[in-house]
């Protein structure tokens, strides 16, 4: 199985990913771009977001997607 290094936790995260919900910091630290630009931008760049409650969220295993996609 094809695995992708992380670096917010410096782990290996599986292709595909999870569906932990990701805080629009630790897109933004994962991404290395500040947080308002990751709110600013993720329509944009196309992913997907969740609202929970009046948070936005970002499933793990679609900035994997979006990375693979665009960069891969």
């Amino acid at each position: 199985m094809e695995s992708l290094f992380c670096c917010r936790t410096g782990g290996v995260v599986t292709a595909g990913g999870s569906n932990r919900l990701l805080t629009p910091g630790e897109v933004a630290s994962w991404l290395q771009v500040s947080e308002i630009t990751v709110k600013n931008k993720y329509r944009a760049w196309g992913l997907k977001a969740q609202k929970v409650g009046r948070l936005l969220r970002f499933r793990e295993r679609d900035i994997i997607a979006y990375l693979e996609d665009n960069y891969g």
